[in-house]
């Protein structure tokens, strides 16, 4: 059945939103951390200090989204069950009236009532959970939205970005240690920028340039606040 086809273009759409996830999350690690490890290195030159203040930023960060994610993902999943369990208690009670919906259902999609009469009845004598969540919700009982899934992966995610400007600042040497950082994220978030975009199937130029100036003046108003925070107190 289409419910259970893994290369559909359901399961197709899943990856896609996932993997665009996983782009935005390890855009978010890269600007967030490069903005922390910037704002310190105006304020001092020392390694160590900028490390920890990097490493703290990159913990918390990689967290807060995991968390979150889990949050939001948990909600979803307990809505996917409630509809799952209330198309498995109508199917029990009234499965003539279950049939009738489907063949409803599919009608609005484009069938003429006799082809998708035929359709639900025999939709529904093959697997009749699987049929009615699948047309009706797009739901495959078997396979809910998986919280874990959710947050691992923009843990994940947010800390690969986030390791690109916390290891630029802290291998570099003094002299460059700022500017090699801000080139090597500009640059990265360019890609970001170019891969969010064509999976979105937005304008990539227009998309990549807004990631990029946002990452960019991220880093100069985090700097100019450690630069001044240092005059402040030499």
């Amino acid at each position: 059945m289409a419910a259970h086809d893994d290369d559909g273009p359901g399961a197709l759409g899943n990856r896609l939103n996932w993997l665009r996830a996983g782009v935005l999350g390890a855009n978010d690690g890269i600007v967030s951390t490069a903005g922390i490890v910037i704002g310190v290195a105006g304020a001092t030159a020392d390694r160590t200090a900028i490390l920890v203040a990097g490493l703290a930023g990159l913990v918390a960060g990689a967290l807060s989204m995991a968390g979150g994610e889990y949050t939001s993902v948990s909600t979803q999943r307990d809505t996917e069950a409630s509809v799952v369990e209330s198309e498995r208690r109508e199917l029990s009670e009234d499965p003539q009236g279950a049939e009738d919906e489907l063949a409803q259902n599919l009608q609005e999609r484009g069938l003429s009532a006799a082809t998708a009469r035929t359709a639900a009845r025999e939709l529904s004598a093959a697997d009749p959970l699987h049929a009615h969540t699948a047309v009706e919700f797009g739901l495959d009982p078997d396979e809910l939205t998986n919280p874990w899934h959710a947050a691992i992966s923009s843990f994940i995610a947010f800390t690969c970005g986030a390791l690109l400007p916390l290891l630029a600042i802290t291998l570099l040497p003094e002299s460059v240690r700022v500017i090699g950082c801000a080139v090597a994220v500009v640059a990265a978030l360019a890609v970001t920028g170019y891969v969010s975009a064509r999976l979105g199937g937005a304008p990539r130029a227009r998309a990549t340039i807004r990631v990029m100036a946002v990452g960019a003046a991220t880093m100069a108003v985090t700097y100019a606040l450690g630069t001044a925070f240092d005059i402040a107190t030499g």
